[in-house]
């Protein structure tokens, strides 16, 4: 029968060209950057407070109202470039919002008042909004289903890289210069990139071969609100929603924890932060490769994206709640870098299930409302956390519920995905259904 849609499909014994491939790795290595670029935008601030506060004369809730206002509008960002993406070239939407980032950075050159530098962080929260859907999508696009997982590991791997390499080298440039300086440097950084995205990074429909698979995979250009009732895309927003719930406890509150809650001083406390964050970038490239293994040896996709990443979310959850029971120590701060690090991981591979569901030219509206539901428990999860701790008999105990309350929400949303993500079945029934509206 005649379908309506369009369809993809790979082929089952060609392999990518080596210039297809090599082109295909450039491509991730910049999206790497984009998002290494994406985090020290996003931390810079932090790395700057106390400077900052104190040439502005800020107050503490003053500075705390500045940082959550790159929240304001970052899920109305999510949605709005999403939909976008379908319209325009990511080769130049991209470039359009590195370009977006250095331009609210510029106001901040000189002096600059409370009133400017709010709105140059919601400006920025807004465009940076998009950024981890639409650098896989962008990176979805090159690969076959089986390789997927692993690009998407090395684009989740550059938002931890950011942050490690982002912390010692800003807090230098503003320890010997000031807060000032360091937006000169990312300035710079973001037009570079830019410019070399613009040169090298088009997608893989621009004048390139469609990838090619070892495994035949269709996807059908389906209504969004047959798509969007799929378990697989509900179930991986689930996930979405419950693993971005420790990321931001990880960003907001987990310096503060060492230091208050485990009595480490601020030198060690800077230093242990490097763990979750090192272990989070070698794992998630580590759970994209293994994924893809998966794959290519012929296990379902239910398994290998679906199963997978709701094991990866639960084990974080289960890791949480596990360090408030133990004593101060080794054990503990293995378990503290599982809780923060897991999760990150499952990143890659669960947004490799949207991919094997959603015909391209969808896929980047999708991955926008994901991020715009992961962005909701970003704003949630520092607020929950800090009226816990606010409201119990003292910090160690609220820490302690804190953080068991936030390791059960994600291991129920671990669960409940493992019942809902099943990509190979979401595919018949979507190809079902516009077959019978056709």
């Amino acid at each position: 029968m005649h379908t309506t849609g369009s369809t993809n499909t790979s082929v089952r014994s060609r392999p990518p060209r080596p210039t297809q491939m090599r082109r295909a790795w450039l491509v991730v290595g910049l999206l790497v950057l984009f998002m290494l670029i994406n985090h020290a935008d996003k931390s810079v601030i932090a790395f700057a407070g106390v400077q900052i506060q104190h040439d502005l004369g800020l107050s503490s809730q003053q500075f705390g109202l500045l940082q959550s206002s790159f929240f304001w509008l970052f899920a109305a960002g999510a949605l709005f470039f999403g939909w976008l993406s379908s319209r325009v070239s990511l080769r130049w939407l991209l470039a359009g919002l590195m370009l977006t980032w250095v331009a609210t950075m510029i106001p901040l050159l000189g002096t600059v008042s409370f009133g400017v530098l709010i709105a140059c962080r919601v400006i920025l929260g807004f465009a940076e909004g998009p950024a981890f859907a639409l650098a896989n999508h962008a990176a979805h696009s090159w690969f076959p289903p089986e390789k997927r997982a692993m690009a998407g590991g090395f684009v989740s791997a550059g938002a931890s890289i950011g942050t490690l390499l982002a912390a010692p080298i800003l807090t230098w440039i503003i320890f010997h210069w000031d807060w000032h300086a360091a937006f000169y440097v990312l300035i710079a950084i973001g037009t570079l990139w830019a410019g070399a995205w613009l040169i090298l990074g088009r997608s893989a429909d621009e004048g390139e071969t469609t990838p090619v698979s070892t495994v035949v995979v269709e996807t059908v250009d389906a209504p969004y609100k047959t798509i969007l009732k799929t378990g697989t895309v509900i179930g991986i927003a689930v996930l979405m929603f419950s693993s971005y719930w420790s990321t931001t406890l990880k960003i907001a509150w987990l310096p503060v924890y060492l230091q208050e809650g485990l009595g480490y001083d601020t030198a060690t406390a800077g230093q242990l932060m490097m763990l979750p964050y090192g272990l989070a970038a070698g794992g998630a490239i580590t759970a994209g490769w293994f994924s893809g293994r998966l794959i290519s040896r012929g296990v379902s996709r239910r398994v290998a994206r679906g199963y997978f990443s709701a094991a990866l979310v639960a084990g974080a959850g289960i890791s949480m709640a596990g360090f408030t029971l133990l004593p101060q120590g080794g054990l503990q701060l293995v378990l503290i870098a599982l809780a923060f690090s897991l999760n990150t991981a499952a990143f890659g591979v669960a947004l490799s299930a949207i991919a094997d569901v959603v015909q391209a030219k969808k896929r980047g509206m999708v991955l926008g409302m994901l991020s715009a539901i992961a962005s909701i428990s970003g704003m949630m999860a520092p607020l929950v956390l800090g009226f816990t701790v606010g409201s119990s008999v003292d910090k160690i105990t609220g820490y302690a519920i804190g953080f068991q309350s936030s390791g059960a929400l994600m291991i129920v949303g671990a669960v409940i995905a493992i019942f809902l993500v099943n990509p190979e079945r979401d595919i018949t029934l979507i190809r079902r259904r516009v077959e019978e509206t056709a």
